[in-house]
């Protein structure tokens, strides 16, 4: 991709999964990547896995003390924040009626709340200097009605409109779009379903499969490299074609 090189990356959930992939792909284009995450074994382990990282920081984005000081770790390590990957998140799968409170406030503060946190926080320093591109990971879950993951959904729909909403606020400077993968095959994902269950979701997917992790980070490459310099407020869906035909691709 255009632009690339030297770029100063901060991915959030960036220990494993799609944001892992995201940090390698990244890499790969030469940029400089610092990964933030709450889970402190995963960002040793992938300081290991990826030596050229610059650094693995750990702290929980629903705490906005914690990001700032990410944040600023961040600015010394890199020395400036050129590109966002507004990453991290959750998702519990329970039935609507049986979701606790506790569960609500737990999605709501990491998959929502903390992404402004982070954003806000990351944006200023954006918009101080030279701009830059934040761009922050929705759903086909805040697209469109999926069951047993209400909290989820309502969290990914609001960060659609956040992005919407940031984009507008921050032209020309910075520009902000968001992801909306579908199926993923992560270990978040593998986690909550049984072979069966996988099963049943790639017989819907006209592509027959779900996405891999690197595949929705080259669509993240994509969006912050010079090749989408015209791009901001939208939501970019990389989903196989799931959501394409609605009821009658099911």
């Amino acid at each position: 991709m255009r632009g690339l090189k030297d770029k100063r990356v901060l991915i959030t959930g960036g220990a494993s999964g799609i944001g892992a992939a995201t940090a390698t792909r990244f890499l790969e284009e030469g940029s400089q990547v610092c990964v933030l995450d709450r889970d402190g074994q995963r960002c040793g382990e992938i300081k290991r896995e990826l030596p050229q990282l610059s650094e693995a920081i750990i702290a929980d984005v629903t705490d906005l003390m914690q990001v700032e000081a990410a944040a600023a770790e961040a600015l010394r390590v890199m020395g400036g924040i050129d590109v966002l990957v507004n990453n991290a998140g959750v998702s519990i799968r329970h039935r609507f009626l049986d979701i606790t409170p506790e569960e609500w406030e737990n999605v709501i503060s990491i998959n929502l709340t903390g992404v402004f946190y982070v954003a806000q926080t990351v944006a200023r320093h954006m918009w101080e200097r030279d701009g830059g591109v934040i761009l922050q990971t929705a759903s086909t879950n805040g697209i469109m009605g999926y069951p047993c993951y209400a909290d989820y959904n309502a969290t990914k729909a609001g960060v659609i409109e956040l992005t919407r909403s940031m984009a507008l606020e921050l032209a020309p400077k910075v520009r902000v779009c968001a992801v909306a993968p579908g199926y993923v095959l992560t270990p978040m994902q593998r986690a909550e379903y049984t072979d069966e269950m996988l099963e049943e979701v790639n017989r819907k997917i006209p592509l027959g499969r779900h996405a891999r992790p690197e595949e929705i980070a080259a669509l993240f490459a994509y969006l912050a490299s010079d090749d989408a310099a015209f791009a901001t407020g939208h939501v970019f869906t990389l989903d196989g074609g799931e959501i394409a035909g609605g009821l009658a691709s099911r």
